[in-house]
């Protein structure tokens, strides 16, 4: 197959490696790479977001298949335009993408299908929300509705910081995302995600994983898009993960089936586990980064043929064959992020690190000017093993963010605290 992969990040040079590793891939494309990516695949500099141009270079380069990486082409229709084209896609339609795009469209499905999550309102100027914070007191949870690259959701220990998070996002610090803010009960527990893969009419589960989303070391600081996962999370143990599909996912699925937008794709459940039951926090449209590092390394090359499935409506006799291992991947970032930062600092070392089925760095937000890889976003590589043990996986992982010759650049050093102490 001749295979196109929509993106640039992390998560797209890891469906990128896993998709290398299956011999029923003849070429493969990523649309628009990085420096990481240029080394293993061919890139292409391509507006992602139009669906018409993306088609168009599908005809040309006699594209079998297309994996869309990202959320934002995915809300804004390419997908469907695709589809319509007469090419296979692997990604939801605009219409079910709705899951990520926007938090009030995902209560109401939670609503109308019994899907256990944490009480909410909505609003839509900032007096009301304001009262309503201060009538729920802290700690309160504040999210921007629309797409906010992960960033949109406050989780407010105080109520000074819920009524600042209402002035940012009524005062346009989200953009368009912010027009609507939905505000949640804060739920306590332990945070985990669920990845289920979709056809329309099947699911089938495929892997656990857990992020760290704080910036720094004992999960302190400020909200980022993740600066490290490992897989499997312990914490969903087999009976709560079928406690999930039969009360979560499943029941999600046939609302939206229902509303006549059938979801096909990779369903992202993020969740809050507390004595012994699950509630949904989020659901994403896509693999998460960086837990689609960790998932990518143990699955290797059936990632590709379980896509493929999901994207041919096969997934009722496709099964996952899972090794008896774990994975780790610690994220390296820009000095300043997720606030300011920097780019065009030079990262050295890579080129020693090693590329082997047990390790990878995996490149974010990396660009390649005169034979040197400069950083281009916050978070720049994904330092990813595996391991018998998670603790050989972030032996494995950490030697990796050791060899990296990058001063500008930062990491958390307690990926996996929860398991590892």
């Amino acid at each position: 197959m001749n295979i196109l992969i929509l993106g640039g990040g992390g998560r797209e040079h890891a469906l990128a490696w896993a998709v290398l590793q299956n011999p029923k891939c003849d070429k493969l494309i990523v649309a628009p790479g990085n420096a990481g990516i240029a080394g293993i695949a061919e890139c292409a500099d391509l507006d992602i977001l139009d669906g018409g141009a993306v088609a168009v270079f599908c005809e040309d380069n006699s594209i079998d298949f297309i994996i869309v990486g990202p959320e934002a082409p995915l809300a804004a229709g390419v997908a469907d335009h695709l589809r319509k084209g007469g090419f296979l896609v692997f990604g939801p339609s605009r219409e079910a993408a709705r899951l990520e795009a926007s938090k009030a469209f995902t209560k109401e499905i939670c609503d109308a299908s019994g899907a256990p999550t944490a009480g909410y309102a909505r609003f839509t100027e900032a007096g009301p929300a304001k009262d309503h914070i201060r009538a729920q007191g802290a700690p309160i949870v504040v999210k921007a509705d629309g797409l906010a690259a992960g960033k949109g959701v406050i989780v407010a220990m105080t109520e000074d910081e819920a009524l600042a998070a209402i002035d940012d996002m009524f005062g346009g610090e989200f953009g368009a995302a912010g027009a609507e803010v939905v505000i949640e009960e804060f739920m306590e527990g332990e945070e985990a995600s669920f990845f289920v893969l979709c056809d329309g009419t099947d699911a089938l589960p495929i892997g656990t994983a857990q992020d760290h989303k704080r910036a720094y070391d004992g999960d302190r600081g400020p909200n980022t898009g993740g600066m490290g996962a490992y897989s499997p999370a312990p914490v969903l143990t087999q009976a709560l993960q079928d406690q999930v599909m039969e009360r979560i996912v499943r029941p999600t699925l046939a609302e939206m089936a229902k509303r006549a937008m059938p979801y096909e794709g990779v369903l992202y459940v993020g969740l809050m586990i507390k004595d012994g039951e699950a509630r949904l926090v989020e659901y994403n449209c896509r693999f998460g980064d960086p837990e689609c590092q960790v998932l990518m390394l143990r699955l290797g090359a059936q990632a590709l043929d379980l896509m493929h499935a999901a994207a041919e409506h096969r997934l009722a006799e496709a099964r996952v064959n899972w090794a008896d291992d774990h994975a780790m991947t610690v994220v390296l970032a820009a000095q300043g992020y997720p606030g300011a930062y920097a780019k065009g600092t030079e990262i050295r070392g890579l080129d020693a690190l090693p590329v082997t089925s047990w390790e990878v760095c995996f490149h974010a937000g990396t660009r390649a000017e005169g034979g040197r890889v400069l950083a281009n976003g916050g978070r720049v590589l994904n330092a990813t093993a595996r391991g018998a043990t998670l603790a050989e996986a972030r032996e494995r992982a950490y030697a990796m963010v050791a060899a990296v010759d990058w001063p500008e650049g930062f990491s958390r050093s307690d990926i996996g605290w929860r398991v590892l102490g």
